[in-house]
């Protein structure tokens, strides 16, 4: 029997999909049963995308290098201009040089 494949680790993974989907569908029902939506919680559900970003972003910029640092960098400055894409795009052909380049 393989060791990644345990019946508990099987179980795990179910237990964790089913609260997953529970806490999204309930959220969803949650807010679909109001009729008109608080301001606050309309305020609170625009500020989400936010935060997930920012929990993304801040610990790679501060545990990263000099290349990683850069890369942030670039991307910021191409983001003001132009979309997701060649902001990635940007982003990782910035990491790639400096890490070419600068060891």
């Amino acid at each position: 029997m393989s060791t990644l494949l345990t019946p508990y680790m099987t179980m795990l993974i179910a237990v964790a999909a089913a609260a997953t989907f529970l806490t999204r569908i309930g959220g969803y029902f949650l807010v679909k049963r109001l009729e008109v939506m608080p301001p606050r919680l309309e305020a609170a559900l625009n500020a989400v995308p936010a935060a997930v970003l920012t929990t993304l972003v801040a610990p790679a910029f501060f545990s990263g290098g000099l290349d990683v640092k850069a890369a942030m960098l670039a991307a910021l400055l191409v983001g003001f201009r132009f979309s997701a894409i060649p902001i990635l795009i940007t982003g990782w052909a910035v990491v790639m040089l400096a890490r070419q380049f600068l060891g």
